[in-house]
Parts: C-alpha cells; structure tokens; sequence
C-alpha cells in the first residue's frame, strides 16, 4: 500500500454492494482501513461477505448516513448527481474520489500493474494471471471483477511489487467519464480483443478504440503492450503510439508469440507459444487466447515455463464463466455464464459443444446490459444464440427506459431464430421459462443460462424443479 494511505483512516464506499466496491472494500478492511458504505439495495451475497469483514453497511442512500469522521468518500460509478448522499458531499465540499483513482493513489504508484483489458476475456485472463504469480510465490495484489476460485475473492492488496488488474473500459465516475483503466499506471497492458459494446458511454467502436490507445499510450519503455494479433481493431489502436515495446499474441504468422499445434480436449487444451507446450484445463478458442495472454505476461514478469505450467493444472476457473451449477436427477445440466455480448455467447456455446458433444443444448438469454437491451445487436444475437439447439429469450430488462425505436425487439428475434430452423421461446418473466423449460427439456439437456445480473434466481428454480 503506498504511504498516502496514512492519510485515509476511514473510508466510505458509495454503492459498496457492487462487485468491484465490495472486493476493494473488504480489501482496504483486510489492509487495515477503518470501512463502511451504503447501497440502494443491500442483500446477499454481498451483505454477509462485507459484514463478515466488519463493513458497516447502511440501507438506502440519505444525507444523515455520511458521518464527520470519514476521511474519504469513495464515489461508484452507478452514482449520479441526486442522489442524497454525492449532493451532500458536494454540498459540504468532502473529500470525494472514484474507484479507479481510489487504487492509482492507494495501491498502484511506484508498483509493477499488470492490467488484462478488452471486450471479451478481462476476468479469465486476469484471475489466470493473478493465479500463476500467487502459484509461484509471488503474492500479487489484484483487483478482479469476478470471484477466482484459486483466489477465494476479488481483490487483494500487499506489499508486492506485482498487481493484476482487470482494467474495464467503462467510465470511471459521474465526474470522470474517461475509461477505468486510464488510472491503473500500466506497465504491461493486455489488450484481448475490442469490439463495440457500451453502447451506453461511447457512440461508436471508433471510440472505443480511442479509449484504449489512451491507456497503451500510458505504458512505459520497459513495459510491454501485448495485443490480439489477429484482431485488427488491436492493431490499430496500437499503430499511433509506437513508444513501448510491443509483442503480438495469436494464431497468424505475423505474431511474435504465435499459437500453434492446438489439441482441443473434452475438459482441457494443449497448445504450443514460444517454443514452449501448455496444457490448459479450459476448452475454446477465447481461454486459448485468455491463456496465451496470461502466460507471455507471466514470463514478462518472471516466471518461468516450468512455473506456469505447474500453475495451469490447478486453475480452478472464475465464478459465472461457464461454471456448472448442478446436475438434476434426469442428468440435465445447468451452466452460468456472464455473457452479455453475441461474441462471447458464441464462443462460450461453441467450447461446451466439445464438452457435452452429444448432448442438446439450450441457450437461455436476458437482454440486461446497457448494450443488449437495444438494438444494436439484433441481428448478431440470434446469430450468436442459434449456434445452441434451442433457445429462450426473456424480456428486456428495464424497457420502460428506452425509446422503441432503440430497444431490441424480441419478437424479430424469434423471427429470426425460427426462420432459421431453431426452437424459440419468448417468455416474460423468470417463472415462465422455468414452466417452458420444465415442459420443453429432456433428460441430458444442457442448459446454458446467459446474463449478466442474477436473473431471478432462475439457477435453483431450474435445478428445483427439473
């Protein structure tokens, strides 16, 4: 931790039942910070894993909550101006900060941060990362935006040199509307691939592109920028900047670090990089790409390839990221997956296929981000799900705050999809597709169940009563 945090005994965290807010929360309280917080809305399993961690946390956001003794009031970026708690900051002119600052002050200056960005893979790669230096003794600080299961919780901060970040492009604060990752002092930046996504903060993938050539830009000349090297939006985010080292990843000639003799497993991948063989115990094209990033930053950092290796074979994967949440009594199993994005739908539903070969797949979908809840990928979202044998489509979430003629239309989606051959269900609400489903599935079904928020609890409703 850097020496300025003498000069934040207690700090308040607003919206601290976010995912990111709450690791970084418990991270600062582990880390010997005085902590509490607020949130719209407080309940599990965030609200046990904070008060487990002697986190005061306040119900509701009221002016009456922010006490005299806070040194430091740490501002979310779902906060917006309103709000009683960020008007009573202001008013009283506190001391206010974002997340993203919060780290770059605290945690990041004079550190070695290895910062895993782009659409698709942050959280594979960055837990994968975090994994191979905490394997091999190096006891890194990290900040991820998901639960590692080697890891045990999203962030943690020490006295090592090393950092992993997961470095998300959206913006940090109401006040700073540039991209998260600009604050996180880089001196390796992994850029996995960039598509359009956010359609929520930025208007076109030309800006997307933009945001990211501002934090390659920030990587210094013994640092390492390492790109998609199959990905041409990578490229040319990379193409302007020219003063830091730079070693592309991937499978075409032109990369430095090129994958070859790829070996796709039902529950594990072999592949070649730098001379050197891996096995992975993930399938699909994206966690060979995930790994082969993780692993040319790791040897960047130190480690050695009889290291890495021996980390790889106990990498127990990420919460939410293809993970199985049980098997029913007529062998029907039922997957979460995070995904929000027809890329990462269709690679996640292509990986399994070589899991469960044989078996038919669902693909059940809650149009919930701030992107998939309009139209922007009306035609690669039926694209993306009909890659599975059936699907399910719940409604649009939060639609009463979208214009009509920007929300997706879900009946063009069943269109599609049924046009197309594919069995396609609309239902408007969780315990309808729990109905359709109980009615529809058979014994040896696969499920996937994509979203990006908690979708009702529709996991347990499912492994209930199938």
């Amino acid at each position: 931790m850097s020496d300025s945090s003498e000069k934040a005994k207690h700090l308040y965290f607003m919206g601290i039942c976010g995912t990111a807010m709450g690791s970084v929360a418990a991270a600062f309280r582990d880390a010997g910070y005085r902590v509490s917080g607020s949130d719209a809305q407080v309940y599990d399993p965030m609200k046990s894993f904070l008060e487990s961690r002697g986190i005061e946390i306040l119900n509701g956001y009221k002016a009456e909550n922010l006490s005299d003794d806070v040194d430091l009031f740490v501002i979310g970026n779902a906060q917006s101006r309103g709000n009683p708690e960020v008007e009573e900051v202001m008013r009283r002119k506190l001391h206010y900060i974002s997340l993203p600052e919060l780290l770059r002050d605290q945690v990041l200056r004079g550190k070695r941060n290895f910062v895993v960005s782009g659409t698709h893979g942050k959280t594979t790669t960055s837990s994968l990362l975090a994994w191979l230096f905490e394997s091999a003794g190096r006891n890194p600080g990290f900040v991820i935006g998901g639960l590692p299961g080697n890891l045990g919780q999203g962030a943690r901060f020490n006295d090592s040199e090393i950092n992993v970040l997961e470095g998300d492009e959206y913006d940090s604060a109401f006040f700073d509307k540039r991209s998260k990752f600009i604050n996180y002092l880089p001196e390796v930046a992994i850029v996995n691939n960039i598509e359009f996504d956010h359609a929520d903060i930025f208007d076109d993938l030309d800006a997307i592109k933009r945001s990211f050539g501002h934090m390659v830009r920030l990587v210094p000349e013994n640092g390492l920028v390492l790109l998609n090297g199959d990905d041409q939006n990578c490229l040319d985010v990379f193409a302007s900047q020219g003063h830091s080292p730079m070693k592309r990843v991937g499978f075409s000639e032109a990369c430095e670090a090129r994958i070859t003799g790829v070996d796709y497993q039902s529950d594990s991948t072999r592949f070649e990089i730098e001379g050197e063989s891996y096995a992975v115990p993930m399938n699909g094209e994206f966690n060979v790409r995930n790994s082969a990033m993780a692993i040319t930053a790791a040897r960047f950092g130190g480690l050695s390839p009889d290291e890495i290796r021996e980390a790889l074979l106990t990498f127990s994967g990420i919460k939410r990221r293809q993970e199985v949440r049980g098997v029913t009594g007529r062998n029907i199993t039922i997957i979460d997956d995070f995904g929000h994005h027809p890329t990462a739908i269709r690679e996640a539903i292509t990986g399994l296929r070589r899991k469960y070969e044989g078996s038919r797949m669902w693909a059940v979908f809650e149009p919930r981000s701030n992107t998939t809840r309009r139209n922007i990928f009306q035609e690669a979202l039926p694209e993306a799900l009909g890659q599975a044998d059936a699907v399910c489509i719940a409604a649009v979430a939060r639609a009463d705050q979208l214009d009509e003629s920007e929300r997706l239309d879900t009946d063009l989606m069943m269109e599609t999809l049924r046009r197309d051959g594919k069995p396609a269900y609309y239902e408007p609400d969780v315990d309808a597709i729990v109905s359709r489903l109980t009615a529809e599935a058979k014994d040896d079904d696969v499920i996937i169940v994509f979203s990006n928020g908690g979708f009702g609890g529709i996991h347990e409703k499912l492994l209930k009563v199938l």
